[in-house]
């Protein structure tokens, strides 16, 4: 028995496991829809996004396409007479002309336990805030922001060691696997959607360049999981002799006996680079240098020989 015609809306890599679970499901994607390729870095050709390179792997129908508001996107929606939406990590707020296209609605999966943290950044707002659980949501979009009715959720811890690598990687796989059963349901008509509750409603608005930058005047455990919230990539930023130095792993360490003013450098060994923090230590563990490739803490202690007094920031 056939499943449900299903139009993807995506971009990003963690759109990938959602789009794999799909394909791998009873439900049939008529169309991918994706954001056409942008240059790469240092003058490198154009790049597809994950979610073109994996609907090519899979062989799905696919459209690199800027809106589907109007234009191209929107007729190719149209045609495809789609029964549902899937939309994950696509990034463009969809009008009701375009909600309105599939009879089922417009499914969106979203990593948080919404109505906790709306909006873009959800994955790394998580460990901004220090949260020990968040988890994923499906939903049925309405023209607000990540405002729509719950159809399904699922539970996941934030572990200590957590980056918003791994921790938005895990999310994505129970993404692609709570999409399916969702799908399932909606098809069965056994899943009845409940209304967010606005009270407790949180926001995880976008980061930008402002918001990578170490702020040393802060406790050691905010200053690691700034760090934690842009790694692998881009990386939390602070200045070393001048230039812009990525922190891109780091730890809480033993408190200061120096009392010494928050950015100083108070130790360096084969562990890294012991940096006063507000309140405590930071210890660097991996770091780029500008121009240079990623390194361990030891590495830069050995390569650049920081002094004790020596500033970040």
């Amino acid at each position: 028995m056939p499943g449900l015609r299903v139009a993807f809306l995506g971009n990003d890599r963690w759109s990938v496991p959602s789009l794999e679970a799909l394909a791998g499901s009873r439900h049939e994607v008529v169309l991918v829809v994706t954001r056409p390729p942008r240059p790469g870095r240092r003058g490198a050709g154009p790049v597809p996004t994950p979610v073109a390179r994996a609907a090519r792997t899979l062989g799905l129908p696919l459209l690199q396409t800027p809106t589907v508001r109007s234009g191209e996107g929107l007729e190719r929606l149209r045609g495809t007479a789609p029964d549902v939406l899937v939309v994950v990590a696509y990034g463009e707020i969809l009008p009701r002309e375009v909600l309105d296209l599939a009879p089922r609605g417009a499914v969106n999966v979203h990593f948080s336990l919404l109505p906790e943290l709306r909006g873009a950044a959800p994955v790394q707002h998580a460990i901004l805030r220090g949260l020990a659980r968040t988890g994923v949501t499906t939903m049925l979009m309405d023209e607000g922001l990540d405002t729509g009715p719950i159809l399904l959720q699922a539970e996941e811890r934030v572990a200590e060691e957590d980056d918003a690598g791994s921790l938005g990687e895990r999310l994505a796989a129970i993404g692609g696997r709570l999409l399916v059963e969702t799908l399932d349901r909606l098809e069965a008509g056994d899943l009845e959607p409940r209304p967010q509750d606005e009270a407790r409603a949180s926001y995880a608005p976008r980061l930008g360049p402002g918001d990578r930058a170490v702020d040393w005047t802060r406790p050691a455990e905010e200053v690691v999981r700034v760090v934690r919230a842009f790694a692998p990539e881009p990386g939390a930023t602070t200045r070393f002799r001048g230039r812009i130095l990525k922190v891109l792993r780091a730890g809480v360490a033993e408190s200061d006996p120096t009392r010494a003013e928050p950015g100083t450098v108070v130790g360096a060994d084969e562990r890294g680079l012991l940096v006063a923090a507000g309140t405590g230590c930071v210890r660097l563990l991996e770091v780029a240098p500008e121009g240079r490739p990623r390194m361990s803490g030891g590495d830069l202690a050995r390569g650049y020989r920081p002094r004790p007094g020596e500033r970040l920031g």
